[in-house]
């Protein structure tokens, strides 16, 4: 089970660590890089890896809201650190990648996966950084339709996971599914295996794939009844579609980041409102276990 938290702050651009014994918040790395969104831990190596969103451009004559702050200079990276926050080295530095969203890792293999929202694509890299690889690319629809936010792998079911929001608020997001290993003779931004499992959602955000139960879960910010929710439902077979999804919790100010401890039975969900809830997977308790005021938290990870 997890004996700790790590959460993405990104009021202070830090990595902060909540003790689930007694709810104490200690900061590990103090300057993560320019808006820091998704993280993953190794717990056999005892390191964090993380990505950034990158510096974005802000209008000044405009007031700061996701409308008008354009992310789309490429100046993205991959960070790491032990779990201390000493030992820091950059996996990829700034410019290898647009905007870091949601980190996923398959750590037997040394490959780290990650969405590229205004890079509009899935990529992966060995742990060192070498072997920089793209394995989704998208064509710009000018509606922000083919961002890429979320991602999750299965290694052992050759699957490939990741969201499309869409617009804000805009009711048209996407879960997709490919195979991890490239079809042979096919490229990133061609490949034919993309199957398209739910879409029409409020604007789903993090993902986590729970293998053992074949269950998905995300996190979705959209427009309220069906947004501002953590939501699962059963991964689909080949070539179906999924099904209807169960919302496991409600309420949230964008729900951003999620981590499930299948074995003590909770999800851990973070938001921009600051807050990091823990939403018990059978429903008997939903309750805010940490609350940074004024503090949007982007991305979160268990540590057992």
């Amino acid at each position: 089970m997890f004996q700790a938290l790590l959460v993405l702050n990104l009021a202070h651009n830090t990595i902060d660590r909540i003790d689930l014994t007694d709810a104490s918040v200690t900061t590990v790395v103090r300057d993560a890089g320019p808006v820091p969104d998704g993280i993953a831990y190794d717990r056999v190596a005892g390191r964090i890896y993380w990505t950034t969103m990158g510096a974005p451009d802000v209008d000044p004559a405009l007031p700061v809201d996701e409308d008008n702050v354009d992310f789309s200079p490429k100046n993205g990276s991959v960070e790491s650190a032990a779990l201390d926050g000493t030992d820091r080295r950059q996996v990829l530095p700034a410019g290898a990648l647009t905007t870091g969203k949601q980190l996923d890792a398959d750590f037997v293999a040394g490959q780290l996966y990650w969405s590229d929202r205004e890079g509009r694509r899935v990529s992966r890299t060995a742990l060192d950084g070498t072997g920089l690889t793209d394995l989704v690319v998208n064509t710009s629809t000018g509606d922000k339709a083919e961002e890429c936010v979320g991602v999750a792998v299965d290694p052992a079911g050759n699957a490939l996971y990741w969201t499309q929001k869409g617009p804000a608020k805009g009711g048209r997001g996407r879960i997709f599914r490919a195979n991890l290993v490239m079809p042979e003779g096919q490229t990133a931004p061609t490949r034919t295996d993309i199957e398209v499992l739910w879409e029409h959602l409020p604007e789903p955000i993090d993902l986590w794939l729970d293998t053992a139960n074949h269950y998905l879960y995300w996190t979705d910010r959209g427009a309220e009844p069906a947004g501002n929710t953590l939501n699962r439902a059963p991964i689909p077979a080949r070539g179906e579609s999924g099904g209807a999804p169960e919302i496991l919790a409600r309420g949230f100010a964008e729900a951003i980041g999620l981590a499930v401890d299948i074995e003590a039975g909770f999800a851990y969900v973070t938001d921009l409102g600051g807050s990091v809830r823990a939403v018990a997977l059978d429903g008997s308790s939903d309750s805010v276990i940490a609350k940074f005021e004024d503090q949007p938290l982007t991305g979160i990870v268990g540590v057992q």
